[in-house]
């Protein structure tokens, strides 16, 4: 069995695209899931799966919620390597102290013509941000809900991402224990 790792995008958001997580965790041991956790009410999961393929999981998943609840939602899937090694690689330790300071923006692929330039001229001075083949990590310490860059990093990449904040993907890799 492999230990899988599932960011739901774009669910339990403004009152759209309602799932509450004891469903999805129904809805995913329907699907053959097993050991299936998950945290707070933005589609963060964990289980056990004998599938190996990333993209067969994300699909599986999405077809399962499309036929259940009517939407579909992107899924992002990793497996635990993945995420440690997302983890380790932070450039922004500071975000320990405040791990809502700092966000994990999870790349669908890799951002192969990203206008960072615009990125640069939408960045608040506080800002800072590092891009890497999987995730782009944003350092704001003045918070993201009125944030330029925030708002427009996915255009600007030209992937599809899904963003969490330190604090939540620690809560993720501690699942995994």
């Amino acid at each position: 069995m492999n230990t899988w790792i599932a960011l739901l995008r774009g669910i339990n958001v403004g009152g759209n695209n309602s799932l509450p997580m004891k469903d999805l965790r129904t809805l995913l041991e329907h699907e053959g899931f097993t050991d299936v956790k998950t945290y707070i009410q933005s589609g963060n999961c964990i289980f056990q799966s004998e599938l190996s393929a990333p993209s067969e999981i994300e699909d599986k998943i999405s077809d399962g919620i499309e036929s259940t609840c009517g939407f579909r939602p992107r899924v992002f899937v990793m497996d635990r390597s993945n995420l440690l090694q997302a983890i380790a690689a932070n450039p922004y330790p500071e975000g320990a102290e405040d791990p809502k300071s700092v966000h994990f923006y999870f790349l669908a692929g890799q951002a192969t013509e990203p206008d960072l330039k615009a990125l640069e001229t939408i960045r608040a001075p506080t800002e800072r941000y590092v891009l890497t083949d999987k995730v782009l990590y944003l350092h704001a310490p003045d918070g993201i809900g009125r944030s330029k860059f925030a708002a427009q990093v996915e255009q600007k990449l030209g992937v599809t991402i899904t963003a969490r904040n330190f604090r939540t993907v620690l809560k993720i890799a501690e699942l995994l224990t």
